[in-house]
């Protein structure tokens, strides 16, 4: 299969983000509130608790249900090499960690479970024709959650990897799975953000957008919330699918939101990141680098009173959380579209320069880089002590 011949899209990781940019009317600058549901604050949404991970474990897409990034696990001052395994295709898909064993996707369509100590293959699951691009596994009890490129959305024993159930939606799906009490969050490129029930897939209901769903929402106080590509920035009420509040984000998001002590952080593709309080739905700042004016489609990372983001200008970002002044921004060869971790005092970056590097949370300082040799669009998973990443050429690096 070529992966660069699939319905609905020009590259297997856009959401319109290689299309020429039209001219963009309204900003943040100008931020504006488009529908919120009458007498409900957002701190009094019922219904809908974020799951929180156990220690040491890394069960979705950027580790937790407010995405932060940030793992408890351990890793070694200086990294090492501990196993690859070559798989069938590309790796766009971000790894999960649970249990010991690592699930990703593959652009041939492959769900692959592998011990996280040996690299061996516990089993593979195939999606059909499809591929699986940038929608990463999420875990929870026996099952693997995954989403494909022909808009099937998967539910995968986690010790047969048989299917469970399955649920078709219209569209692609490049979104990853959030698991919030017994309900499944998955967006589409049929326009829709998803809620299914957990134990057999049936729908509980859907939320309509007026584009592509290609980010991931973040959870907090029983809401969803998620950036689309029709330029809003949207909080979903996970109890029962109503829209609380729409915001005018005046540009494309296809980056996942960061959430932590109640703010909320994304980056967009005019060429800025934003900050903004959960309760007033106030702007709390507005970063844009003042010399290098490029997207941003990676997801923030919240840590250490910072937010790091990598951004199409080859750089990773440090801001400072209070205030959305820069920290620190370290330059890399190519555009930064994998999303960075953290652990320890430590940002874990991959680039599409083909390097994984480890920079100091607090300065940005490079303390180790290694060279995969192949573009790094999938984001690194950290958990038991290992750091585990997929590349363009088909190899997941396992380190630790």
């Amino acid at each position: 299969m070529d992966r660069h011949i699939q319905p609905q899209t020009v590259h297997s990781n856009r959401c319109l983000g290689d299309l020429p940019m039209r001219l963009l009317i309204a900003s943040f600058r100008t931020l504006s509130l488009l529908a919120l549901l009458p007498g409900l604050a957002l701190g009094q949404a019922g219904g809908g608790n974020a799951r929180t991970a156990p220690a040491d474990v890394w069960p979705q897409f950027r580790g937790n249900t407010s995405l932060t990034g940030v793992s408890d696990s351990a890793l070694p001052a200086e990294l090492s090499l501990q196993w690859t395994y070559e798989a069938d295709e590309a790796i766009d898909s971000s790894a999960a960690i649970a249990d010991g064993v690592v699930y990703v996707g593959t652009y041939a369509g492959t769900l692959i479970a592998l011990d996280l100590d040996s690299g061996d293959e516990r089993w593979s699951y195939s999606t059909g024709d499809v591929g699986i691009g940038e929608s990463s596994p999420a875990v929870a009890g026996d099952l693997v959650f995954i989403g494909d490129l022909g808009g099937i959305f998967h539910a995968v024993d986690t010790k047969t990897g048989t299917a469970r159930w399955t649920y078709e939606t219209l569209g692609e799906i490049k979104s990853s799975p959030v698991i919030v009490d017994d309900r499944v969050l998955i967006g589409s490129y049929d326009g829709y953000l998803y809620a299914l029930d957990v134990a057999n897939g049936e729908l509980v209901w859907k939320y309509e957008t007026q584009n592509y769903v290609h980010a991931t929402p973040a959870v907090w106080d029983g809401i969803a919330y998620f950036g689309g590509c029709d330029e809003l920035f949207h909080g979903v009420r996970i109890s029962d699918g109503e829209a609380v509040v729409s915001l005018s984000a005046g540009a494309y998001t296809a980056a996942s939101p960061v959430i932590i002590n109640g703010k909320v952080f994304f980056g967009t593709f005019d060429n800025d990141v934003i900050g903004i309080d959960l309760e007033t739905h106030e702007l709390i700042w507005q970063y844009e680098h003042p010399q290098r004016h490029f997207p941003f489609y990676s997801s923030a990372l919240a840590a250490d009173n910072a937010i790091v983001i990598g951004g199409r200008d080859k750089m990773v970002h440090a801001i400072e959380e209070a205030t959305g002044e820069p920290r620190w921004t370290f330059t890399t060869r190519a555009r930064v579209d994998s999303s960075p971790a953290a652990s320890g005092g430590r940002v874990y970056a991959g680039s599409s320069d083909g390097r994984l590097y480890v920079l100091d949370l607090r300065t940005g300082e490079k303390l180790w880089d290694f060279d995969t040799a192949a573009p790094l669009v999938a984001s690194p998973a950290i958990a038991e002590g290992r750091l585990v990443i997929g590349s363009e050429d088909g190899i997941l690096y396992c380190f630790g």
